[in-house]
């Protein structure tokens, strides 16, 4: 779905040029002359997804037009009050999360066509022209190779209910071949997206006004709320995927990380949230292979785990190309044509963590809960 009801063009105008109304610095004089609108109108799902993307995309765009220099320090009522509405009916935050930048924003060119990064456009766009597109395709890609680890999960759980250890090694199997399809998929970063662009240009607009030194006292909601509201920014922490196979395969996280890690699932769809929560209260996979497990399914288990280390160490690779080593490269840079990136996020993800600890952390993590082979 890309386009709403008719009475809904107002949000539609503004969020298909929002990249030439950001740049031109344009974007708040255009949502301050917005008429409020009744969500009444949004019929189903989708129409409320595509809602929600739509305002938090905007509402991202309003808040750093003017990037950390200035922000907004109140969202309109026209743009506050559908913002909020639209994301109590669905149980989102009323910000642009993973489940608006990624889920929601991709359609095929070609409808019968492959879901492959070629056939693939975002519906809404934000500054950062192909980097942006690049970055925003590649993760849609990693949320698809992870589809049959997702089916595998399910189909294992099931399979240690049944005791049945031949369907649980298959699982497994899948399991492995889908993260380590997440790995390869991710490094297409590399073939799309832009270091210097994503550091000074796009990152900025992923990032939200909870713990962020740019906006320490939160964003005001005109007509929703009497005090600020703080929520995090957009963050791979927030996908369903790596929550899911964590859970399953029983690895546990430090309490810094767990507690941050906590914290974004309340920015997933409630169905995603409930379905981690599931997969936490099944019988534990850990817990199974301790104690009767053939050691197929040990050695099964911990290719599984290995793989995820593999998959958090690429990851890790990926942030110090497009943070670390984009910010070092900013600062010896000067005057540039590229935008003064950031400082108060510097060291931060967009969803607010200390970005490489935290990440080596749940790596170092993942590696501990190897089990040793018996002998």
């Amino acid at each position: 779905m890309k386009e709403l009801p008719e009475y809904y063009q107002p949000w539609m105008e503004i969020a298909n040029k929002l990249p030439y109304l950001i740049e031109s610095h344009q974007l708040r004089a255009c949502v301050n002359k917005m008429p409020l609108l009744s969500c009444h109108l949004l019929e189903g799902h989708r129409q409320l997804r595509l809602a929600h993307l739509v305002l938090s995309a905007v509402t991202m765009g309003y808040v750093w037009q003017e990037r950390e220099k200035q922000p907004a320090e109140v969202l309109p009522r026209s743009l506050a009050i559908p913002m909020v509405e639209v994301s109590k009916i669905l149980g989102l935050p009323p910000i642009l999360a993973h489940s608006d930048l990624v889920l929601t924003n991709w359609t095929k060119k070609d409808p019968k066509g492959p879901l492959e990064i070629s056939n693939l456009e975002t519906i809404v766009s934000l500054p950062g022209g192909e980097s942006l597109r690049g970055f925003v395709l590649v993760t849609v890609l990693v949320e698809k190779a992870a589809v049959p680890g997702i089916k595998a999960l399910a189909q294992a759980i099931s399979a240690i209910l049944q005791s049945n250890e031949d369907t649980l090694l298959k699982a497994l199997q899948r399991l492995r071949l889908s993260i380590q399809d997440i790995t390869r998929t991710l490094g297409q970063m590399h073939d799309y997206v832009d270091p210097d662009i994503f550091y000074a240009v796009i990152r900025i607009f992923l990032s939200g006004w909870s713990d962020n030194p740019a906006m320490p006292k939160g964003l005001m909601y005109e007509g929703v709320s009497t005090e600020p509201l703080k929520c995090s920014g957009g963050s791979a922490a927030q996908s369903t995927v790596l929550h899911a196979f964590d859970e399953f395969l029983g690895v546990c996280h430090s309490e810094e990380s767990a507690d941050f890690l906590c914290r974004m699932r309340d920015y997933m769809p409630p169905s995603h949230k409930a379905f981690i929560e599931e997969i936490h209260s099944a019988p534990s996979l850990r817990d199974h292979i301790l104690d009767r497990g053939q050691a197929c399914c040990l050695e099964a288990y911990n290719l599984c785990l290995e793989a995820l280390v593999e998959l958090r160490s690429y990851h890790i690779i990926i942030v110090t190309k497009y943070l670390i080593t984009a910010a070092a490269r900013a600062r010896s840079r000067g005057a540039s044509h590229l935008p003064e990136p950031s400082q108060a996020l510097e060291n931060r993800g967009t969803g607010g963590s200390v970005v490489l600890s935290f990440l080596k952390s749940v790596r170092d993590q993942t590696q501990k809960a190897i089990l040793p082979l018996r002998d």
